[in-house]
């Protein structure tokens, strides 16, 4: 079989496999939704966000050693 009939074949495969869509268009436009979801981002800082700094804070204070390992995987 040649290489075009093989693509002919694949080609019929996946017309088959894949159904089309009914409605390509978006029945709005998501944008205004985007935005107003970037603007509800709350405005303070999570706890655990706070405990993993002090956590964080505390390792490199009695560890300083760690100080290079921790840049070099930043």
């Amino acid at each position: 079989m040649s290489n075009e009939g093989n693509n002919k074949e694949i080609k019929a495969l996946l017309k088959a496999a894949i159904t089309p869509v009914k409605d390509p268009e978006l029945r709005r436009d998501l944008w205004p939704q985007m935005l107003r979801k970037l603007d509800e981002q709350p405005s303070r800082i999570p706890w655990f966000d706070w405990a993993l700094a002090a956590i964080l804070s505390a390792v490199l204070f009695f560890f300083p050693g760690a100080i290079p390992a921790l840049l070099y995987h930043l």
